[in-house]
């Protein structure tokens, strides 16, 4: 087995392609519901990054770890990515089904590991899928888990349709509701980050890892970013009339990567315009929007906490289904790298 460092911004096609097909193994094994991925847009997807972080990847195949010759189209048998953002890093790593339980996952993950204390991180984090072999993986190595999710999903061919309109018509006096593909208005930068800096603060103090755009600048950069990857983002807002105060937001991201099935990002409704039905409203008219300029989608998926989210009783009266559990996990990168080296001999 061999694991380099890789670029996937200069990587030739093959290359690319077999990320994917392994990829595609690994979903047909561990989550067989869940759409392939397709290759447009995955270079893109691997290589653009937010201003100030870095992705470093790697890949594993089954050439002798010696081998220096050009091996560009031998199958990849593992993949892993070490996001940096600022003193953490988020992983990302997946093994061909075929190579499992052989030490690929293990080797990858200690080649991130000890570029993780090189780049001077001091934790780093993982999404894990519940009810998956990667759990096993990931504590055996490890990791901890620190927060749970439930993912659930929503069937576009079960939808009541004709009350999905009646819903998002129902928008309280005093409130409009802006719908903005790929990027906002410049005018609207401003208030809306402020909204989302409202959920960080309020709803989110404890979750560190999670990515957030809470200014206007980074909150342009972040959509910029997100076009750049191929994963088209849909706004929808309800802006309170008299202040013009965004009161509350929806987002949904739609990849090239795999157009069947939307990714949910945030949804908050800012504290002083809740209680008004806002947030169904405002969702409503995202399920709307996407049904009429996404003709491929046929699936949103959405994550919330286990317990006590209001917004995982909105999702459900909207007719999304719990899935399965959605783990993060972390851990710290010396401890992790004393765990994963080799023993020294003496």
């Amino acid at each position: 087995m061999r694991v380099r460092e890789w670029d996937p911004d200069a990587a030739p096609a093959a290359e690319i392609e077999s990320v994917v097909a392994s990829l595609n193994e690994a979903l047909d094994t561990d989550l067989p519901a869940d759409p392939h991925w397709q290759g447009v847009g995955v270079r893109e997807y691997l290589s653009e990054t937010m201003p100030g972080e870095r992705r470093i990847c790697w890949l594993a195949d089954a050439a002798d770890a010696a081998d220096t010759a050009d091996t560009a189209d031998m199958p990849v048998t593992g993949h892993a990515n070490l996001l940096v953002l600022g003193d953490i890093g988020v992983v990302e790593l997946l093994v061909h089904p075929s190579a499992r339980q052989r030490g690929v996952g293990r080797t990858l993950m200690l080649e991130v590991a000890r570029r993780a204390h090189a780049e001077g991180l001091d934790s780093l984090g993982v999404e894990v899928v519940g009810g998956t072999p990667a759990m096993k993986f990931w504590e055996a190595v490890g990791f901890r888990c620190a927060y749970v999710e439930m993912r659930s999903v929503l069937d576009f061919s079960a939808v009541d349709w004709p009350a999905m309109e009646a819903l998002a018509a129902s928008v309280p006096a005093g409130y409009r509701v802006e719908c903005h593909r790929g990027m906002l208005p410049a005018e609207q930068l401003e208030p809306y980050a402020a909204a989302k800096a409202v959920r960080r603060e309020v709803e989110l103090p404890d979750l560190a890892l999670r990515p957030s755009s809470y200014d206007a600048q980074r909150l342009a950069a972040s959509l910029d970013t997100l076009n750049r990857r191929g994963m088209k983002p849909y706004l929808v807002m309800a802006v309170h009339e008299v202040s013009g105060e965004v009161a509350a937001l929806t987002e949904v991201v739609t990849p090239v990567q795999h157009p069947s099935r939307a990714d949910q990002y945030d949804t908050t409704v800012v504290p002083e315009h809740q209680g008004l039905g806002l947030d169904r409203a405002i969702k409503a008219r995202m399920l709307l929007e996407l049904r009429a300029a996404e003709p491929r989608l046929t699936e949103v998926q959405t994550w919330n906490a286990l317990e006590n989210d209001p917004m995982a009783r909105v999702n459900a009266d909207l007719g999304f289904r719990p899935d399965r559990e959605w783990r993060e996990y972390e851990a710290d990168v010396p401890e992790l790298l004393d765990r994963l080296s080799p023993p020294t001999s003496t």
